[in-house]
């Protein structure tokens, strides 16, 4: 029975030193699990952070580039401008040159006619002098008008061109207004973004440290739970063994006592019968 009892005691003892062992390799591979999984994240995350940087510098760029190319069309533009307004200033001034000349040119072929006449006609008659005062007057009047047109023309045409360089400024106005409109909104949702997932990355970080905690924290429970159950298994045991060594020596005391009272009896017995035979023989004699 002591043997068997050791038997006993040592298959427990290798079951629960290999349960022991086995425990120890699952918690060393959860925590080499969770190393890794922490390694592959950080990794993930400096391979995401290195291309938004990417991502960024590349959209500064273009939005650099974009303003420069506004900024050269803009200027080309007002050159162009200053060219057209240079050109039609320079035809302003050859039309006025013209008419004066052509008005010079009329008024002294008109003299010349009128002086050849005069010469001609020395004593030269009223109705003649009425009437080139009065085609003198008419050449004036349709000189006024013709200035008149072309004087509104012109007033027309630099109105024209200020609507349009006014209505051009604003739509260029207008167009960066939007684009800065634009990238304001792409810059605050990039930085939405960047929040969001920073917040994402804490609470998962919380998440896994809480996790790899509690399993921790499970399998130092149940450590301590199969510990204490060995403990009371043990004590069990030792209680049991010693109610067996105990009932074992009670049954050798009861037997050791059923001995000597069969020894007494059988010693009793042979007295008797010795002296039964002593008497005999005594009689005998």
């Amino acid at each position: 029975r002591c043997f068997y009892d050791q038997k006993i005691l040592q298959k427990t003892f290798g079951e629960w030193k290999e349960w022991w062992t086995v425990c120890r390799e699952r918690k060393l591979s959860l925590r080499a699990d969770s190393h890794y999984r922490h390694l592959l994240h950080n990794s993930i995350f400096k391979a995401w952070r290195a291309y938004v940087c990417q991502q960024q510098g590349k959209r500064n760029k273009y939005h650099v580039a974009e303003s420069h190319a506004k900024k050269q069309k803009l200027l080309r533009t007002w050159q162009r401008w200053l060219v057209y307004v240079h050109i039609q200033r320079t035809k302003h001034g050859m039309q006025s040159v013209a008419l004066a000349f052509r008005e010079r040119s009329c008024l002294r072929i008109s003299w010349a006619v009128w002086r050849r006449r005069h010469y001609q006609n020395c004593t030269g008659h009223k109705m003649n002098i009425l009437a080139l005062q009065h085609w003198a007057q008419s050449l004036q009047f349709r000189a006024w008008l013709q200035w008149r047109e072309l004087y509104l023309y012109s007033r027309n045409d630099k109105q024209k061109e200020t609507r349009a360089v006014t209505h051009h400024w604003h739509w260029e106005l207008k167009r960066c207004m939007e684009a800065w409109l634009g990238y304001l909104n792409l810059h605050r949702a990039k930085k939405l973004q960047n929040e969001l997932a920073q917040e994402h990355y804490r609470s998962r970080i919380v998440r896994q440290c809480f996790s790899d905690w509690w399993l921790s924290w499970e399998c130092r429970r149940r450590m301590h739970a199969h510990r204490k159950d060995i403990e009371k298994l043990a004590a069990r045991i030792a209680l049991w063994r010693v109610f067996a060594h105990w009932k074992h020596y009670v049954v050798l005391c009861v037997e050791e006592t059923r001995q000597c009272e069969l020894a007494e009896k059988h010693y009793r017995h042979h007295l008797l019968v010795r002296a039964r035979l002593c008497i005999r023989w005594k009689r005998l004699w």
